[in-house]
């Protein structure tokens, strides 16, 4: 299992980061993001907690680790500079809160993030075709999600991304342990949601391909 959107009690999860490492590490994942929630007002503290937590781990952890955010609620104007701040502050991945039925996130927020080169669109609800369209082209990646009731809209999320040919990730959206979700479940949701053995496959392998492109960009900054 990789699982790049995960929380802990940085935002409003309720494990520490080393508690959901060690956690997610005997639910068999092999990687894992930390991506809290943030917007200005702890951005500067999640990610240097994170990045501090990240340094201070043993050279084989037993699992793969990235570390960012999850830009939440903002307003879409602001989130284009919200990704930057977070990226020039060292956030290894980039989330953004996408505009699911169940939470009141201000609409255009899914084509803010997309157009702002978020790497995931999480739980993007309904979101519009040709929005699906623009993720693709932008290589913006979107979220099909275990997470009770952000995955309600799942069916139709996968259908148009094969439609338009954009990625898809499968997450977890993790904030309490029994959040965390073996492979074999996770993927049985995303048999629900339409989609076959081998797309489920390249879905994980898009997952993969963020998490080697953030170590690689954490090699470079050394």
């Amino acid at each position: 299992m990789i699982d790049l959107h995960t929380h802990t009690l940085l935002s409003d999860g309720v494990l520490l980061p080393v508690e959901l490492m060690q956690r997610a590490k005997a639910k068999g994942y092999q990687a894992l993001a930390i991506t809290d929630h943030c917007d200005y007002s702890n951005m500067e503290l999640v990610i240097g907690s994170l990045k501090r937590f990240c340094s201070s781990l043993p050279k084989d952890p037993g699992i793969g680790l990235i570390f960012g955010v999850e830009l939440t609620h903002p307003y879409p104007g602001q989130i284009g500079d919200m990704v930057k701040a977070a990226r020039k502050l060292g956030a290894e991945i980039i989330v953004v809160h996408g505009e699911t039925l169940v939470e009141p996130v201000p609409e255009g927020t899914n084509q803010a993030a997309i157009e702002a080169g978020a790497d995931i669109l999480a739980h993007p609800g309904l979101i519009k075709p040709e929005l699906v369209e623009l993720a693709a082209g932008k290589n913006v990646r979107l979220e099909i999600t275990t997470r009770k009731g952000h995955c309600y809209t799942n069916g139709w999320v996968a259908a148009q991304a094969k439609k338009f040919g954009a990625k898809l990730v499968l997450d977890t959206d993790s904030h309490l342990p029994e959040d965390l979700t073996r492979r074999e479940d996770a993927e049985k949701i995303a048999q629900g949601a339409g989609l076959n053995r081998a797309e489920i496959e390249k879905m994980r392998k898009n997952s993969w391909e963020l998490f080697r492109q953030a170590l690689s960009r954490r090699k470079r900054s050394r």
